[in-house]
């Protein structure tokens, strides 16, 4: 249990205040130095950590991937290097099977000393938009080991007493596609380090060493007292649920289940993953640091006015089987661990929703990768470029709002969607369309935020290859309390000269494209929260005329007819008789609806009578968005959370 405080109150205050600015500095020096668009774009985090390694201090505007994760490779650095740091001295570790996330994650970690002793680290962690492996942006989803994935980089040392080591540096940009910018990203993430250096010993001037020492200490014992506190109020018990992987691309077909039981024991929380699907043959496992950063991201998405350090990880545990798809050890690939992260946090956010019922909220879209490179041809050098994109979509709905429209995904809530200004200006690839995606929110009472739908053209480059990774094809963003789901990501391809459009999906790497080639994808948006025949009907008005729901989806979802007097104007009525005749039919069929023999909701949608959100929001049934094939254990697996989330919410008829 944390020990009391001994700093007084105003002192403590500062101190803490004054921890968390020194981080949020160090990533404002970032933003004003690096060379990474993707880190330009607020792909980083930053902390503070003191003797011992723990987190003290992480910024306000730190991704939620890296929470949880920083704590651990500053403690194998220091492991690595003990009785062997120096004033000056800066370390490089990226491994994610010594506590970090994946390889593109690369941390730089200095001790901070005062009177010749380590009084504290700071440490900077950027994604590196290359680390080498055998696609542009390292993300191949064929990969079953890290071999593919990139360069591993376990402790090593960068800066030596102030003195930078250009051979090892070297070593590492050299084992990447943009070398420059590698280098560049280097200086400015260890200049961060040394911005948080400075003002760590300017408060040592003011206050003195053991006052600071006792501070960094003091604040993560504040933390830990303030969520034990908060979790002893609540009642004991256990609450159980399940989110799902799309595929194993080397297995058969079915969804890969992430299973959690959560239990509430006193002042603490237990996370226990046991009958968690074990590692899958492509890059969509979680190593344990970040499954970890996953439950710490979830949980702290509940207690959101309190700072954030290692006293917060005191009060819950993990149990993760070893070799499961929650704690993949070496060499299994681990790149894409945003998939299963996502589902841990949605999971989350389900069970602590039943536990603070005024804070609930339902699934939030999934975040997505696309990676175009090759060289680009509209100079005369042919230089490499990286394409490297993700789009913000729509979070779930919650208990009494909507929930949030086209925002940047659960992962990393930090993070900005790209400027496709500056995008087109560093790729050869021109953006056509970024708009809104009608439809795309989960209808409820409070229906989800919507998501959004990107159309991409290639210009003039040569050897260019695309990769996308990305999830809830099959899995897709699910509502609570009686809301429905939102829609399926997928991206499409129509080649130039071409007359159909082919569908790769949501999970392929290494694919030829040329010039003249669109591609697009959209995003979902969020789950919907309570029954959508519980909307207000002038809400869906609303929707219809902002453009967020069409006419036909009004009255299939909410069972809301409205007229359209002239689209144009965005001049619509609402049908208030018609209205309460249709939401009192699709009342008596709804359920109904939901067990229609999954074989003739296929053919209906290849014959063309139905559409995909008709089959997932009516019917519950999975195919291959493609070719209209039934996807039977998906649509098992499926219809179960389904009836558990939706169907058993509904009032009887």
């Amino acid at each position: 249990m944390a020990s009391e405080q001994t700093l007084d109150p105003v002192t403590f205050e500062v101190l803490k205040n004054s921890f968390i600015t020194s981080v949020d500095q160090m990533g404002e020096q970032i933003l004003r130095t690096c060379y990474s668009f993707v880190i330009y774009n607020h792909d980083f985090s930053s902390g503070l950590h003191d003797a011992n390694g723990e987190c003290a201090a992480q910024g306000n505007q730190d991704i939620a991937v890296h929470v949880g994760t920083l704590h651990f490779t500053c403690k194998d650095v220091m492991r690595a290097f003990e009785g062997d740091m120096h004033e000056g001295d800066v370390f490089a570790i990226n491994d994610p099977y010594a506590g970090g996330t994946h390889f593109s994650d690369v941390r730089l970690v200095r001790p901070i000393f005062s009177e010749g002793k380590i009084i504290a680290f700071s440490q900077s962690n950027g994604h590196w938009s290359d680390v080498g492996g055998s696609v542009p942006g390292s993300f191949d989803v064929s990969a079953k080991d890290m071999f593919r994935e990139g360069l591993r980089i376990t402790p090593v040392r960068l800066f030596d007493k102030g003195v930078f080591r250009k051979d090892v540096a070297n070593l590492i940009a050299s084992n990447t596609r943009d070398p420059a910018s590698i280098i560049g990203d280097i200086q400015s993430q260890a200049e961060a380090t040394a911005v948080c250096e400075r003002e760590i010993l300017r408060l040592v001037g003011k206050y003195g060493r053991n006052t600071v020492e006792t501070g960094l200490s003091e604040v993560q014992d504040y933390v830990e007292r303030a969520v034990r506190q908060r979790i002893q109020a609540l009642p004991d018990g256990e609450w159980e649920t399940v989110d799902f992987i799309d595929r194993d691309p080397s297995g058969g077909e079915g969804m890969i289940p992430i299973r959690i039981k959560m239990t509430i024991k006193g002042d603490k929380a237990i996370y226990d993953f046991t009958g968690s699907h074990p590692v899958i043959g492509t890059i969509y496992n979680s190593a344990f640091g970040t499954t970890f950063s996953a439950v710490a991201a979830g949980m702290k998405t509940f207690f959101p006015d309190l700072p954030l350090n290692s006293g917060f990880y005191r009060a819950f545990e993990i149990i993760a089987p070893e070799g499961s798809i929650v704690d993949a050890k070496w060499p299994v690939a681990v790149t894409g661990f945003l998939m299963p992260f996502e589902k841990i946090m949605n999971s989350i956010y389900e069970m602590w929703s039943q536990l603070m019922p005024e804070r609930a909220l339902a699934c939030a879209f999934n975040l997505e990768y696309l990676l175009t490179g090759g060289r680009d041809a509209r100079s005369d050098d042919k230089p490499i470029f990286m394409f490297y994109d993700w789009l913000p979509g729509g979070w779930g709905g919650r208990n009494g709002k909507d929930g949030a429209n086209v925002t940047t995904a659960c992962f990393g809530t930090g993070m900005m969607a790209q400027p496709v200004e500056g995008q087109e200006r560093a790729n050869p690839i021109l953006t056509t369309e970024c708009e809104i995606l009608q439809d795309s929110a989960g209808p409820g009472k409070w229906r989800g935020g919507v998501g959004v739908r990107k159309t991409s053209l290639m210009l003039a480059a040569e050897d260019t290859v695309i990769s996308y990774i990305c999830d809830r094809e099959c899995a897709i963003v699910w509502g609570i309390e009686g809301g429905l789901p939102s829609s399926p990501h997928g991206l499409t391809l129509k080649r130039a000269g071409a007359d159909h459009t082919e569908r790769l999906g949501t999970i392929f790497s290494d694919v030829r494209i040329g010039e003249g080639d669109v591609f697009s994808r959209p995003t979902a948006g969020g789950g919907g929260f309570g029954d959508p025949l519980d909307r207000d009907p002038s809400h869906v008005l609303e929707d219809v005329i902002d453009d967020y729901v069409s006419v036909e989806r009004a009255a299939k979802d909410y069972g809301v007819v409205i007229r359209a007097i002239d689209a144009e104007l965005c001049d619509y009525a609402l049908d208030a008789a018609a209205t309460e005749t249709l939401r009192a039919e699709v009342r008596r069929k709804r359920v109904d609806w939901a067990r229609t023999d999954p074989e003739g909701v296929a053919a209906k949608f290849r014959s063309g009578e139905i559409d995909a959100l008709d089959a997932i929001r009516q019917h519950a049934v999975i195919l291959d968005w493609g070719t209209g094939e039934l996807l039977p254990e998906s649509t098992r697996q499926f219809r179960e959370t389904f009836e558990r989330r939706s169907v058993a919410n509904w009032a009887a008829v």
